[in-house]
């Protein structure tokens, strides 16, 4: 099922409008490799359906106006109701960045949170978005030409965000100033790009779970718009794993990328390629 399953995301990663959920749902089979990929993606539409469909009552009992007002009401469903939010633990947790897990259990990191906020709002017609900002991901509320959004936090129970709020967080993360591009809405490549590093920067200080940090890599590898870099996480992740044949020729084959820019560096990797091999004697 996990050749199936990159099969499609391959796929729906080079769609004209790639849907960041379903790519999402199809990188969890990864870490499941009996999961039927019809099955997961079956059960969360069920739940973001549903969800979506309390959200549109609550809008018909209560006809809420602004930007505010409808951000308020997601607030008191997602947040309120369904009790979606999440907690510092949750980033010690592979299932914070699951999609599946996420649903389930109502918590997960700041940007898997934002990601069935948006989710559960386009499903109910409602002007919502991701916004990818450093260090902490938000969702905007409403927004277009002479209106500025509403912020909110997912990750802290729907939380109002001011623009100093954002600005405060930017600041934490990077030591620069909040500036009008951060606030963007974000591409669904880059979202489904930024989950699966938060996968691989879990994995990666846990060696017992190199196998983890290889399928998020490699799926990673499979986005159209990538880090060329990946190509050496995955090599020195295969000879983690004990693959050092296949780690020693991924990076024989990241040193021709960096020869034509970087030769020095590229002199190295073929020094870790050819102590990759030495290990099999």
């Amino acid at each position: 099922m996990t050749e199936d399953s990159r099969t499609r995301f391959s796929a729906e990663a080079r769609a004209e409008c790639p849907d960041p959920v379903l790519l999402c749902l199809l990188a969890s089979v990864e870490q499941d490799p009996q999961a039927d990929p019809d099955e997961v993606i079956a059960t969360a539409d069920a739940i973001l359906d549903r969800l979506a469909a309390t959200v549109r009552l609550a809008i018909a009992e209560r006809a809420p106006g602004g930007p505010e007002a409808v951000a308020a009401l997601l607030s008191a469903v997602l947040a309120g109701r369904e009790r979606f939010h999440g907690r510092p633990s949750d980033y010690n947790r592979l299932e914070s960045s699951l999609l599946p897990a996420v649903l389930r259990r109502r918590r997960g990191l700041p940007i898997m949170l934002s990601l069935v906020w948006t989710a559960v709002g386009t499903r109910a017609d409602l002007p919502v978005h991701g916004v990818a900002l450093p260090g902490h991901f938000v969702v905007a509320v409403g927004g277009g030409p002479g209106c500025e959004p509403v912020l909110v936090d997912p990750f802290h129970g729907g939380r109002r965000l001011s623009l100093d709020d954002a600005g405060g967080l930017v600041a934490a993360a990077t030591g620069e100033p909040l500036t009008e591009e951060m606030l963007a809405p974000a591409q669904p490549l880059d979202i489904v790009l930024r989950v699966l590093g938060n996968i691989r920067t879990w994995a990666a200080s846990r060696p017992e779970h190199a196998g983890t940090q290889l399928w998020a890599t490699e799926l990673s590898l499979l986005l159209p718009r990538h880090p060329a870099q990946l190509r050496l996480e995955r090599a020195e992740t295969l000879i983690r794993t004990g693959d050092f044949l296949g780690g020693a020729a991924e990076m024989e084959s990241y040193a021709q990328i960096l020869d034509a820019f970087d030769p020095d560096s590229a002199a190295r990797v073929r020094l870790e390629a050819r102590a990759a091999r030495h290990r099999l004697n």
